[in-house]
């Protein structure tokens, strides 16, 4: 999917929400165990309920992982079926790769040809040849972690190196990699004060936007200082949908508040004549 489609999707829809499939047996809702594959079942009620709501979704590929064979196999029929039933979807691999160059270019192999992932999250600290055989893949988005909402990014993400903070060397870095015009990046909604200076380093990048709802970061604030003409923005929500219900109308309750979040979306995009 191109930028320009994920646009069009956007302003068609007036919303810029991405729904993150954080699927854990242990926190869906009980009658769905009973099912042969129940991750796949909750992802595809879910999607059912709120494609019309969001234009994104991010599998956290950890929560596939954990569960061996089996969940990769939840994994393939999840994004077979987005692939297949709502192609419009742009789809995120939340994986959090990044290593030396022939491993990195296996892992975009995995996700972009093999799984057909739009997108996939990507660690930057290996550097350059860590990044970029994931930028040669053609209509394909590598989403740099940059700044990120969990505690830890204190640790290392803002520290100085000779006067500048890492994540904004980070940011001045990737631009010159072949292929940066794939690029996306990660800003959680939880440091939305850093977004002017992220914006005057990326001014027209997508940004990915964690930390929206469960973990307190605001919309209104990510709008202020990130929003582009072009929207640029990603706004993710996992728990606070997806888990919003234990309930068997966790999929209707997971649709009313992707509708809450769609609907304050539209209201920032109409407040700035952008739809």
């Amino acid at each position: 999917m191109t930028t320009q489609d994920l646009v069009f999707q956007i302003r068609k829809k007036k919303s810029f929400l991405c729904i993150g499939l954080d699927t854990d047996l242990e926190k869906i809702p009980p009658h769905l165990l009973q099912e042969e594959d129940p991750i796949f079942e909750f992802n595809k009620a879910i999607i059912d309920a709120t494609h019309h709501l969001c234009v994104a979704y991010k599998p956290n590929i950890a929560f596939y992982e954990a569960y061996g064979i089996k969940g990769w196999k939840s994994l393939e029929r999840t994004i077979e079926y987005l692939n297949g039933k709502y192609p419009e979807q742009f789809t995120i691999a939340d994986a959090k790769r990044g290593d030396i160059g022939n491993t990195s270019a296996r892992y975009a192999k995995a996700f972009f040809q093999d799984l057909n992932f739009d997108s996939i999250t990507v660690a930057p600290y290996m550097g350059k040849d860590s990044v970029e055989p994931f930028l040669s893949f053609k209509d394909k988005h590598t989403i740099l972690l940059a700044l990120t909402s969990n505690l830890g990014a204190f640790d290392f993400q803002t520290k100085k190196i000779e006067g500048r903070e890492l994540y904004k060397e980070v940011l001045n870095t990737s631009k010159t990699y072949q292929g940066a015009q794939n690029l996306m990046y990660v800003v959680g909604a939880t440091k939305a004060e850093y977004l002017a200076e992220i914006r005057r380093i990326i001014p027209e990048n997508f940004l990915l936007v964690p930390g929206v709802g469960a973990q307190g970061g605001s919309l209104e604030a990510v709008c202020k200082y990130g929003i582009t003409s072009d929207i640029g923005l990603l706004v993710n929500s996992s728990r606070g949908i997806i888990y919003a219900s234990p309930a068997i109308d966790f999929a209707e309750v997971a649709q009313d508040r992707a509708s809450d979040l769609q609907g304050q979306m539209q209201k920032e995009m109409e407040s700035r004549d952008l739809i």
